[in-house]
């Protein structure tokens, strides 16, 4: 069955609007960039979310269980790395 990649991306841009205010509560915030063929989904990493330690955690323990929950069929949430 191929990937609803439409689906999947609303699935994550309420992931993320769940986790905005915790986010912003610390000057950060995410935005989905893609969902990737492999089933992949990559965000960006913006404001004191780019730098911050904790970072990992959030992308992983928040927004990819969230994600995987709603989109079970969802491989893995990245960061996109910019320099």
């Amino acid at each position: 069955m191929p990937l609803d990649k439409r689906v999947i991306k609303q699935k994550v841009i309420a992931a993320i609007e769940q986790l905005r205010p915790f986010l912003h509560a610390d000057n950060g915030d995410m935005e989905f960039v893609e969902v990737r063929d492999d089933a992949t989904v990559v965000v960006r990493l913006l404001g004191s979310c780019k730098d911050c330690s904790m970072s990992m955690m959030t992308l992983k323990a928040g927004l990819e269980e969230t994600v995987k929950r709603e989109a079970p069929e969802v491989k893995q949430v990245i960061a996109l790395n910019e320099n």
